[in-house]
């Protein structure tokens, strides 16, 4: 009887622990965190229904009591800029949220070229990022994830992270330049709250709602409510993948006998390709698979003992890189710059041979042209560019491509945008559109809608809206033709006709031969621009708008 008496107490102590509910707060809410100047911002989260939750904030008490569902807020007004404050937030249990500035806060959203890092572009902003240190600039990096069910309360982790040195490589990049010409101007801190995702289309950023308006696209976000469909897409990818490349890796010859990244090869029945290019446009043709390329360079006595840099331009798709047989880096897709460093002792005066194994799944593999090929010291260098030896490692049938589930409309609205309705926003800045050239004429309705759906669910009135036109990208035609590059930058001047919006036009800071340009500083400083002068302007290219679209 004493047993089964405890065993009833405990279960009861354990029970009434388990119903008791702390308070929590979103992720977003949390120490360093940027709040909006000059309006009314809310405070929210979760406590026990019925629960008393008291907010202490530059010297005030607000007091509120969680409904009968757990959920509770408070609202601050008349925030002055400033920083360095906190605040606590008693319940149950006590938060403290140390480091709080109060400035402007905007999301920065899009594609890739709003997701790009400063760590990628890092070789044209030395000096910027050695100065960088600001803890008036802060980014909260959300996490990348999808959500096809319903809008999502919180996300799963981040933090709010200040302009430092040691910090400022994974901030975008855009939003980053962006940051720092407001804050020259107005002498306010900046938060931004980074939430692209590379490759993304627009209709993955548009609530269910907003979807209801373009049926095909909504039949598909429905279509992907499914978990076990997602689930059953996933294993068949993730099969077809592994299968293609297992293969490719037990019939490469280069891993047969003496491997080919050995400098004593017997190279006598290679061939020579010129580099950087395509081996499609030679003699190999549409060719998948592996090839292995080699180069004998010989390197002088005074860049040995020095930090060298092996630059290798853009390849087409994935590479593992050698230099006398050591391996010295690989990226697994194209679209990265291949940056990378010998390591000490590698090198020796005289004969340097260098090999790429580079993997082609798809499409034309290769080499980008008009990029850097070299190796280097800060005073030294040793151009790569002329002919290479290859060989075929393996040939390949073209590997079907995966299905990017994260891409499907819905997805990233409600993963990577609901969360942040209830934050006080000053505005947002979008770089978006390159994955929705495959259907240039939709944009002109797409992207207005999507503006409209945000300010509506943020419910803060017609919030400035900044958003990049498409740079210029692929080679210039000698006579006038028909693009869908173009017509989307139409699409995208055409939605300057919706209140409080500004374009950064982007023509002339482009690469032709690559998506993702580098000169981010100019993008971000004109986007600032457009927030500056954006009731004269709104006037003028209303006119404008008018005699594209009368």
């Amino acid at each position: 009887m004493k047993l089964k008496t405890l065993l009833v107490l405990l279960i009861l102590f354990f029970s009434k622990g388990i119903l008791k509910s702390e308070i929590r707060l979103p992720k977003l809410i949390s120490d360093g965190m940027v709040l909006q100047r000059n309006a009314d911002v809310k405070i929210w989260g979760w406590a026990s229904p019925g629960e008393k939750v008291t907010l202490v904030f530059l010297d005030q008490n607000h007091t509120t009591v969680a409904d009968d569902s757990g959920n509770w807020k408070i609202s601050l007004s008349n925030l002055q800029a400033g920083g360095g404050f906190q605040m606590k937030i008693k319940g149950e249990n006590t938060i403290e949220i140390k480091d709080i500035y109060i400035g402007d806060v905007w999301i920065c959203s899009g594609q890739s070229n709003m997701e790009t890092t400063m760590e990628r572009v890092s070789p044209l902003y030395p000096d910027e990022i050695a100065n960088c240190e600001n803890p008036n600039i802060r980014q909260f990096y959300v996490p990348r994830t999808f959500n096809f069910q319903q809008p999502q309360e919180d996300i799963s982790g981040g933090q709010w992270v200040a302009a430092h040195p040691k910090s400022i490589h994974r901030f975008s990049a855009v939003a980053y330049f962006f940051a720092l010409e407001l804050h020259q101007k107005y002498q306010v801190p900046i938060g931004l709250i980074n939430t692209a995702l590379g490759g993304s289309p627009a209709e993955a950023w548009l609530s269910e709602e907003a979807l209801k308006a373009f049926p095909d696209y909504y039949k598909e976000a429905v279509k992907f409510k499914d978990d076990k469909l997602i689930k059953k897409i996933r294993q068949e990818d993730q099969s077809r993948s592994g299968n293609w490349y297992k293969k490719l890796e037990e019939t490469d010859a280069g891993y047969k006998g003496t491997h080919w990244k050995s400098t004593n090869l017997e190279t006598s029945d290679w061939q020579t390709m010129e580099i950087p290019g395509y081996w499609a446009d030679g003699p190999l043709g549409q060719l998948n698979g592996s090839l292995w390329f080699r180069k004998d360079v010989n390197v002088p006595k005074s860049m040995i003992g020095k930090e060298v840099k092996l630059l290798l331009g853009r390849i087409v798709d994935a590479d593992s890189t050698f230099v006398n047989g050591t391996f010295v880096g690989n990226i697994t897709y194209q679209y990265p710059p291949r940056r990378y460093t010998i390591p000490p002792g590698v090198l020796k005066e005289g004969k340097n041979t260098i090999t790429i194994r580079v993997v082609n799944n798809s499409g034309r593999g290769g080499f980008f042209t008009d990029k850097p090929y070299v190796m280097q010291t800060a005073t030294e260098s040793i151009d790569l560019k002329g002919p290479w030896q290859y060989k075929v490692g393996a040939k390949m049938d073209p590997l079907a491509s995966q299905t990017f589930i994260r891409f499907k409309p819905l997805g990233l609205y409600n993963a990577m945008i609901a969360p942040f309705l209830n934050y006080r926003i000053k505005g947002v800045i979008w770089y978006q559109g390159e994955s929705n050239v495959r259907a240039p004429v939709e944009y002109d309705e797409l992207f207005p809608a999507l503006i409209r759906n945000w300010r509506k669910e943020w419910r803060q009135g017609d919030f400035p809206f900044l958003y990049v036109q498409l740079a210029n990208f692929l080679k210039a035609e000698e006579h006038p033709m028909e693009s869908s590059w173009a017509r989307l930058r139409e699409a995208q001047t055409k939605a300057l006709a919706e209140p409080n919006t500004g374009m950064a036009v982007t023509i002339d800071i482009g690469e032709w031969n690559d998506i993702h340009p580098l000169n981010k500083k100019d993008v971000g400083k004109r986007l600032a621009s457009q927030l500056k002068n954006m009731h004269l302007r709104k006037k003028g290219w209303f006119i404008l708008v008018q005699c594209i679209n009368p």
